[in-house]
């Protein structure tokens, strides 16, 4: 297993609508090791495929202690709103007050290929709903209000900047 580097914004994967995974294999099991890894050596609680360069649909995040698998995720329904500030591993140093549903039903397929529902509610449904996004190419800064776009778009243009050198 390695450590992944992980992708920050400007970074074109982050954009890109993950791909379904059709089929769990080797590849798909060493890469969830890899993404778990990575996870604790970045000290994060969510970590999407894409943020590693990887357009597919699969994320990984800390249920409290645990960490789960989720496997072509789809929201099945969604209750309730609440504001509350995040950051991201892709966005460092950006801190963002975003509006999501305060619970929600997901269903997904787990590593071992069995469709799991689950119901979520708060900091896991914000964490779920976070990763769920990075899937669908969207960030926090896309959350963002007028107001808050303005304070961050300098350090939106210094991350772009450092990943245009990058390549």
């Amino acid at each position: 297993m390695i450590i992944l580097p992980v992708k920050i914004y400007g970074s074109p994967v982050l954009r890109e609508k993950a791909l379904p995974i059709e089929k769990i294999t080797d590849d798909l099991i060493s890469l969830i090791g890899d993404m778990k890894r990575s996870l604790a050596y970045h000290q994060g609680i969510g970590l999407a495929a894409n943020q590693i360069g990887v357009a597919r649909r699969i994320f990984i995040a800390d249920g409290g202690g645990r960490l789960k698998v989720f496997i072509n995720p789809r929201i099945i329904e969604s209750d309730g709103s609440v504001v509350s500030e995040e950051g991201c591993l892709s966005l460092p140093e950006i801190y963002v007050d975003v509006r999501r549903e305060s619970s929600l039903l997901m269903e997904y397929l787990d590593e071992k290929e069995e469709v799991v529902r689950i119901e979520a509610d708060g900091l896991w449904a914000r964490v779920i709903q976070h990763e769920y996004d990075h899937l669908e190419g969207v960030m926090i800064s896309d959350h963002a209000g007028f107001l808050a776009k303005k304070l961050i778009r300098g350090k939106l243009k210094r991350l772009r900047k450092r990943v245009r050198e990058s390549l």
